[in-house]
């Protein structure tokens, strides 16, 4: 831990319950390789205080802090200035104190995933149709980025239909008219898609070994994404690679997310490396 004195920048995450979170060694870890005089912590708060820890965020020395849930929504009320991205989603992770004391909310979920699918897929994301499971917090904010960088369709499905629904009708209304509903159970525009993305959950925690996909919707001709990462393989990605298909895992998603906030909170370039290693090394003690 760098040595904390009068011009530490300070960084805290503000959500309920964090004690699951690894971001503060990762983020921790950014700042010490790159040299930074920065330290991230944990602030448990949920929406019945967040105002009074967000106004007294901008009278002390933060470069700004980030937000999950179930403060993502929440937050909008109390921020001066919205990134483009942040405003159509309706949700900020990343919360910048400007040197003139304002708030300015950004997302950054979205911006690793579409960073994942580029560098480390190399998906081209406005050439591509997607058909995505699973329609809550990550499947939000992966729907929303891709209409956002252009995507030429996406198919939309949860098991909680008013959920998938919401979703398109958002995507339709504030990014572009790209968002198609498919009820739950239904798989049938899976082959009209090139990308298939699973943003359910099902397949990790106490749904390891279980793929939200029937095995005889896939195409080896696809490429599949799951947000998770940890299995580094869940029994999605598995079977999409023994059909001999492309697959990417989250990990990508949650290094760039988190190497984005350094970019907003500093100007600076982010270490992704050595928070690469860092991520890698949190899983592998888990």
């Amino acid at each position: 831990m760098a040595k904390v004195d009068i011009n530490t920048k300070m960084i805290t995450l503000l959500g309920d319950p964090l004690k699951q979170s690894f971001a503060a060694q990762m983020q921790n870890c950014g700042y010490e390789a790159a040299g930074l005089n920065m330290i991230y912590f944990y602030t448990e708060v949920n929406n019945e205080h967040l105002a009074d820890v967000v106004n007294g965020i901008r009278y002390m020395n933060f470069a700004g802090f980030a937000v999950t849930k179930p403060n993502k929504v929440k937050v909008l009320e109390y921020l001066d200035e919205l990134d483009p991205l942040c405003e159509k989603m309706g949700a900020s992770n990343t919360v910048v104190k400007t040197p003139e004391g304002k708030l300015v909310g950004y997302n950054t979920d979205g911006i690793g995933f579409i960073r994942s699918m580029e560098r480390d897929g190399n998906v081209k994301i406005d050439e591509n149709i997607y058909f995505c499971i699973g329609s809550g917090g990550a499947g939000r904010a992966m729907c929303s980025a891709l209409a956002y960088y252009g995507a030429k369709k996406i198919y939309i499905t949860d098991v909680f239909e008013e959920s998938s629904k919401a979703l398109v009708e958002d995507i339709n209304k504030n990014f572009a008219p790209v968002a198609e509903f498919c009820p739950a159970g239904d798989f049938s525009k899976v082959k009209e898609a090139t990308v298939v993305l699973n943003a359910s959950g099902i397949g990790m925690g106490s749904h390891i070994g279980e793929n939200p996909l029937p095995k005889e919707f896939i195409s080896k001709d696809q490429f599949y994404f799951d947000a998770c990462y940890n299995p580094a393989k869940t029994q999605f990605l598995l079977d999409a690679e023994e059909a001999g298909a492309t697959i990417l895992n989250g990990l990508g998603m949650s290094l760039y997310q988190g190497a984005a906030q350094i970019e907003y909170w500093t100007g600076q370039e982010p270490p992704i490396e050595a928070m690469r290693q860092k991520l890698l090394d949190i899983i592998s003690e888990k």
